[in-house]
């Protein structure tokens, strides 16, 4: 058997960039790179262990044998291991066996693999991911022109293990399926951007992803690194945007993750009040060592340079932003302010979306934060944290609760539905109906909805019309597209034999006719996020449960007028403030019978009057249908 043979990737700049914490591409060093050294064909393999006794690599090439192939650990302190290991071969899979100075040996995957067994085994597989022929260089080209915050951006949530199965044994499609099924859906439903809940290695199915173990490698449930590349250049073959879950926040203590990965709290904070996660029982980074800091942006960079990602959603910022998230008194520390925020977390925020700003052109990051924590998307000289967009969860929350009370009772609750438009310009918000809101008893979005059948998916239609021309970008779950009745159940396929009943397939055809009618008025989604782009017509007829509304873009002639009752009450001459004159042509209505709806529509132009209403120069009277929202246009 061939020995350990000394070889490095790294120069000494690469050290120096690496203690300091801006190496950002970590994965072209770290790991298991298949080389010929000397004519002889092999792997480099690295890794950081620093208070390491020694570190062998086991698997398949040596029969598992800790006494064979020992690293080197590098002269300048880095606490690098390293070393060429011949007939090392592309496909065999191998461990890390660390044994530290307590005579403690842990056999660990390798944190930058590229690849990795099928859960429940753990072990790493020696993968080269360079040689994959992309051939979305049209939309990598135009990917700023598609994917920019004046664009518009309607995200159809997805979780690879449960959107659709095979029928036959309940098993997952492969990565190869989904380019051909699910690119043929989302092209035919109109969404512009498809976001995965987390892909890489993860090993509890109940976890849903979350909890990472293999931050480099692509889940093997679904396939190979080269098959998900296939997905995503499938999906930008046909202009879809493709985003990320990332979870930079905690990782889980399993014996072969990152967990006390060398003997010592090498990648989770040492004290436990800021490296214990008491929610999820997991572990925190330690996001003020600097090689911890270089191994997260990597990752973020890998996945953005090597899988041509347009977007990372961070998971759980709130849970990274302050120190006493989930604990009682006693259990957490003061910074060095005497307040609650975690600064080396806040820093490393900044870091990271600057960084990725600077190198990527044309993607956008994304932040789960549920706080009302200042300047999230504001850049970081001017003190936010430089992110993309932030979900907003207020928004989700209180839209939420009013949809399900009985129409009776929402005149009491009115400002439930407009008090989002007091903060709505604040941060550049993205409005979630995500995976959270359907699991845990928590019902499905249909069954949220009060009342009978028809008024149950008449709620949805009007809610998700409310979303779609309510300022900001827009993420609907999937199976919400349908109304999928039961909750999500990460272990099935959504019900997709639903679709043969009228309610749910006419449902289906509204999310795609929503989704076309955001993409096609540039009044939607031009001025998101600017208080320019929003203009109340009337938010204060409680009585009627009646808001009404303009969203306006660049041009003034692409202003779409808003109105949605939110009660079951048919109103035939409902009066409107308008601000110049001209007719009024209705240009949607989510009352359309081939919509499941009852029918009542606007089906001529309305003139406008000169009569002021609502602080408006001028009038109209218009039909409004019964839980339904209506847009028109002034032509």
């Amino acid at each position: 058997m061939a020995k350990v043979e000394v070889h490095s990737f790294f120069t000494d700049f690469d050290i120096l960039l690496f203690k300091s914490g801006k190496h950002y591409k970590l994965y072209e060093k770290f790991g298991a790179h298949p080389i010929v050294l000397n004519g002889v064909s092999g792997t480099y393999f690295s890794v950081w262990a620093p208070s390491a006794k020694s570190v062998a690599v086991i698997g398949d090439f040596n029969y598992w044998n800790d006494h064979q192939h020992r690293l080197f650990v590098r002269w300048d302190e880095s606490g690098i291991w390293e070393g060429f290991i011949p007939d090392a071969k592309e496909g065999m899979r191998y461990k890390f066996k660390i044994e530290n100075h307590h005579q403690v040996s842990t056999e660990k995957a390798d944190p930058y693999a590229f690849y990795a067994e099928t859960p429940p085994n753990t072990a790493s597989i020696i993968k080269s991911i360079a040689n994959y022929r992309w051939k979305d260089q049209d939309w990598m080209g135009y990917r700023q022109n598609k994917n920019g915050l004046d664009k518009p951006y309607s995200v159809y949530e997805l979780h690879l293990g449960s959107w659709m199965r095979n029928a036959e044994d309940n098993s997952f499609l492969s990565y190869q399926d989904l380019a051909s099924k699910l690119v043929k859906y989302l092209n035919k439903m109109q969404f512009t951007h498809v976001e995965f809940m987390p892909v890489m290695e993860y090993p509890y199915d109940p976890s849903w992803g979350y909890q990472l173990t293999g931050y480099f490698a692509p889940s093997s449930r679904f396939g190979s690194p080269h098959d998900l590349m296939y997905l995503i250049d499938k999906l930008h073959q046909n202009d879809i945007g493709v985003i990320f879950d990332w979870v930079p926040s905690h990782f889980p203590s399993d014996d072969h993750g990152l967990g006390y990965f060398d003997g010592s709290h090498l990648y989770e904070h040492p004290d436990p009040r800021k490296g214990y996660h008491p929610d999820w029982k997991s572990l925190i980074f330690n996001y003020g060592r600097n090689e911890v800091r270089s191994f997260l942006i990597s990752n973020a960079f890998f996945w953005l340079d090597k899988y041509h990602v347009d977007g990372l959603r961070v998971d759980a910022v709130a849970s990274m932003l302050y120190l006493d998230y989930s604990r009682e008194d006693g259990e957490w520390e003061p910074n060095m302010y005497g307040e609650r925020e975690n600064l080396e977390a806040m820093s490393f925020l900044r870091e990271l979306n600057q960084e990725v700003y600077k190198n990527f052109e044309g993607v956008q990051t994304i932040a789960e934060e549920s706080t009302a924590f200042p300047g999230v998307t504001n850049p970081p000289d001017l003190g936010g944290l430089g992110f993309g967009m932030k979900w907003m969860m207020g928004w989700m929350h209180d839209t939420l609760n009013y949809f399900a009370k009985d129409p009776v009772y929402r005149k009491y609750h009115q400002n439930d539905i407009t008090f989002s438009l007091t903060y709505a310009f604040t941060e550049n918000f993205m409005l979630p109906l995500s995976h959270d809101e359907v699991v845990y008893g928590k019902q499905s979005l249909l069954n949220k909805m009060p009342g009978d059948e028809w008024q149950k998916f008449a709620n949805l239609r009007l809610l998700y019309g409310y979303m779609f021309t309510h300022p900001g970008t827009k993420l609907l779950f999937m199976g919400g597209e349908f109304g999928q009745s039961e909750e999500w159940n990460f272990a099935q396929s959504l019900d997709w034999h639903l679709l043969q009943y009228k309610p749910h397939k006419s449902l289906q055809t509204y999310v795609k006719e929503l989704n076309q009618f955001y993409k096609s008025h540039p009044g939607l989604y031009e001025k998101a996020f600017s208080q320019d782009g929003f203009e109340w017509v009337n938010y204060g007829d409680y009585q009627n449960s009646v808001i009404s509304y303009i969203r306006k873009g660049h041009d003034q002639d692409n202003d779409v007028v808003v109105v949605c009752n939110l009660t079951p009450s048919v109103y035939d001459n409902y009066d409107i403030g308008l601000p110049r004159q001209g007719k009024l042509k209705q240009v949607f209505n989510s009352d359309y019978k081939r919509f499941f709806g009852s029918g009542i529509t606007n089906s001529r132009a309305v003139l406008i009057k000169d009569k002021p209403r609502d602080g408006k120069k001028f009038s109209a009277t218009i039909k409004l249908p019964p839980l339904a929202f209506v847009a028109f246009k002034i032509v």
